[in-house]
Parts: C-alpha cells; structure tokens; sequence
C-alpha cells in the first residue's frame, strides 16, 4: 500500500504577479504556498507520510524522489512547461504520478506521462481515487461535474510548507462567481453560485496558521469574495473581526472582489474593520464597447474612477487588472487605459493582453470563428495571445509594450502612488512599525535611493509622505519596492 507521498509544485515564470524582484527586499522566495496542494494532503489518508516540495521555493532532489511511493502535482496553466519537466523526471525515476489542479482539469490530453489525473473540485473526486487505489484498480481519469459543498474542506497541512520562505499566505472561503465576462475560466470550473465555507471552518484555518506562527498579510484567494454578500456580512465578517480583536490583530487580509463592492459602503466599512487592507478588482477596460462585448455587466455605465476612489477612501488599496485585445478595441485603447490607470491611483496595475482560455465562452466563440492559434501560456503579462485579433498583432504587442513601461517608468508610477496616497483613508489602528518593515526601509534606500534610477522619485516620495501622510510611510516603501519589481517585469516584455 502506499505510504510515501511527495506532493510537487512547479516552478512558476517570472511575471507581475511572482513578487520576485520585490521579495528579495524582505528575504523571501515566493509569494504564497500552494494552498491548493496543502488542502489534498489534508485528505490524504492520516497515515500516509507526505513531503512537499515547492520549486518556487526549494529545489527537488534525488533523495526526495527514491523516498516517495507515488508523487502528486498540482499547478495553473503558467506552469505548464515546469510541469511537463517535472513529470518527465518523476516518471524517469519509475514514479506513479496523479496529478490535479487547473492546468491538468483544462489540459490533461497534453500529459500522456501522468498516470492518473483527479480533476475538477478534490472534495468529489479524490475520494473516488482513495477508494479505487485501496482496491488496486485506480482509473486514469476521475472527473465529476457537479458544485460539492465546502463544510468538510479540512485545514490544510501547513506543516508541510516552510512558512519562512513565503511573502504572504493564503487561505479559501469561497468558489464560485455570480457574474459571466466571455473571458472568464471560474464560472466554467465553480459555477455561478457562490459556495462557501462556514465562518467556524475559516477561523479553525486561521488558528493553524497562528499557531504555525505565523504573523503578517493573508490572501483569501476567491475568486469574488463578495459573491454572497448576506453570507458574508452576517456571518465571516463579525467573525474575523471578533478573532483579530481577540488575538491583537496578527493578521492583515487582502482578496479579489467585484467593483460592486464600491456600491455598499457598510459591507466595506465591515471588511476594513475586519483586518482587510486592499483588493483586487477586475477592472479590465474603460472603454463601454468593449465592457459590453466581454459581458462585464457589473462595469457598465459607472463611474469607474469614483467607485475606485471611494474604496481607497474608505481603507482599501486598490489593485487592478486590465485586459486590451477586445475586437472592439482601437489603437486609442492604450492611450485610453493609460489615463485612467494614472488617474485612477492604481498602484499596482497588472495589464495584459486578452487570450482565450479553455472552458471559457471567448474561447468557445473564437473556436466556431476558426481564430484560435494554440493554447494560451496562461501568463497574461507575457505579451502574447492565442487568437488571431481584429487588431493586427504588430500594433497590439507594439501598443501593449509602450503602455506597460510607461505606466510602470519612475515618473508616472510615483506620480501614480502619490495619487493613490492622497486617498488612501486607513483606520488608525491599522498601522505600526515592525523589524520587518524598517529593514524594507533600509534595504529600499540603498537599492532604489542609491543606485537605482529612480532615486529622485523615491527620495522625494519619502520626503512627500513623512511631511504629508507620516502613518502611510510603510506603505510608501512597500509600493516603492513593488514599482521596482513592476518595472525589471515590464523592461523584460517590452525590451
């Protein structure tokens, strides 16, 4: 029977999104561990040994492979060329591999190396996997299609992951999004009813990771965290707010919402009170054509830069996603993201050019219109894309690279923290100094203060905040630190 199991997670590219170039500044490896891969070792049966190595974080050696019985991976379409050299070596070394995960439940044809794959949602079909492995007779494939109840998602096995080497951590209330843009691969994966887990089974998480001590920022990675807004004010939110209370506010949290939020100023008064600092926000375009043609119905007919403005006030940084490549976009379009994206202070802008993802609408509507070019490489911040565009390619990569280095250039990107500093609104009790932080500091001004070419801009941003927003000075580092990382990522596409 097996006993050892080795759970691995490929090495993610370089993009917007890694934090690398940022997390060196605080001596860590990635951004967050895999959460996804954790939660399955918590299914595991409790007698089996497991081992975890993350590639974003450690490498895989030769001992690691000769100790294991069977290997488990995990990972999202980025990493699909680490994946597939992982695979090749486990299967070198004679290993049984199962694999799971997005990449694998949207791809698995292209991985004739893996033994079985256990797709969709582990809560309905890993079971069905044990169960057959006990009898000697596991399937290739197990693959369920149905929505499973969150209540028996255990805690995952925090043990497993060396926390030290991590910028942030993360856990999961929620699946599902109640909203449909063409483009979108979560309501083809979770389905449009947002289902989530009982605010015992959330705190029950956060008290494994404090006693893993863990102390500093959690992601709830949901896709839409306001997706069942009742649920969530009448029952998460008082909750966390008791327990930070309670423990002295260990933690700060940050997750993805719809821009809807703006719309219900108790509700973020709630998550501001509860510990949340900043959000991701799907912003996407500011062009209506285009907000209509993907779907994005939430977006339309609003004013997109007072909503956002009025989540900065209120105590929310926040960070957006943009997407140019719609059919309806012009060659103005960038020039159009440009001034909002300065406008609106959005400090972290993560731009990318539209692709086609499995599963999705888009992708199913550009397959009937024979405009599909291979499949996408899953990082939006690459420059490429998966279909041929009413846009011609030379001009969308072209406009594209000059949006992304300009927007990310010293002069905009501090222009563009001072606009969202003026905003930002913090409850006080937010805020204190931690070793953690002055050695940022320290490391900031000798790196970008000294020798970086932004020196200008980042001693007169210090200057500006501890004259004019003295409490906000350790957010003033932080965004100085990931304006570098932005722009060594956006020197690399567009060079």
């Amino acid at each position: 029977m097996v006993k050892n199991i080795l759970m691995l997670y490929p090495e993610f590219p370089n993009t917007f999104w890694s934090f690398k170039y940022a997390l060196k500044f605080v001596r860590k490896r990635a951004a967050f561990p895999p959460l996804g891969l954790l939660t399955v070792a918590s299914m595991l049966p409790s007698n089996w040994q497991k081992r975890l190595v993350d590639l974003n974080v450690a490498r895989l050696r030769d001992v690691d492979l000769a100790w294991a019985d069977m290997v488990f991976i995990s990972g999202m379409i980025a990493q699909r060329d680490s994946a597939q050299a992982l695979i090749s070596r486990c299967r070198q070394a004679g290993k049984t591999v199962v694999a799971g995960g997005p990449l694998f439940t949207s791809s698995h044809a292209e991985f004739a190396e893996v033994d079985h794959f256990v797709l969709n949602e582990a809560e309905l079909t890993l079971p069905a996997f044990l169960r057959d492995l006990e009898l000697g007779k596991p399937k290739a494939i197990y693959e369920e299609h149905g929505y499973p109840d969150l209540g028996s998602t255990p805690v995952p096995s925090w043990e497993l992951a060396d926390l030290k080497r991590y910028g942030s951590m993360c856990i999961q209330y929620s699946r599902g999004c109640p909203f449909d843009c063409e483009f979108c691969d979560i309501t083809a994966k979770f389905g449009r009813r947002s289902r989530s887990k009982s605010a015992s089974q959330v705190i029950a998480e956060l008290d494994s990771l404090a006693l893993a001590g863990w102390r500093g920022s959690v992601f709830f990675v949901d896709d839409n965290f306001i997706g069942n807004k009742r649920r969530l004010r009448e029952e998460l939110l008082p909750a966390l707010t008791k327990w930070q209370k309670s423990r002295r506010h260990p933690f700060s949290f940050y997750t993805e919402a719809s821009i809807n939020l703006a719309d219900d100023e108790d509700l973020t008064r709630a998550m501001v009170a509860a510990g949340f600092d900043s959000v991701f926000i799907g912003i996407e375009t500011p062009s209506e054509a285009a907000l209509k043609e993907c779907n994005k119905r939430q977006n339309r007919g609003r004013d997109l830069i007072a909503d956002i403005k009025r989540l900065q006030r209120a105590g929310l940084e926040v960070q957006g996603g943009f997407i140019v490549g719609f059919d309806s976009d012009t060659p103005s379009i960038f020039s159009r993201q440009m001034e909002f994206i300065q406008c609106s202070g959005i400090t972290t802008a993560m731009v990318g050019i539209l692709n086609a993802l499995p599963g999705t609408r888009l992708f199913k509507r550009l397959f009937d219109e024979g405009r599909l070019l291979g499949s996408s490489t899953g990082n939006n911040v690459d420059g490429t894309t998966n279909f041929t565009t009413k846009m011609g390619s030379v001009a969308l990569r072209d406009g594209y690279c000059k949006l992304i280095s300009t927007i990310y250039a010293p002069g905009p990107y501090y222009r563009r923290v001072r606009t969202f500093l003026r905003e930002f609104q913090p409850p006080r009790a937010a805020f204190h100094v931690d070793w953690s932080e002055l050695v940022a500091l320290i490391r900031a001004s000798l790196r970008l203060g000294v020798i970086g070419r932004e020196r200008f801009q980042y001693w007169w941003l210090m200057v500006w905040t501890t004259c004019t927003r003295p409490r906000l000075l350790p957010v003033a580092v932080k965004l100085a630190i990931n304006g570098y990382h932005f722009r060594r990522c956006a020197s690399g596409i567009a060079g």
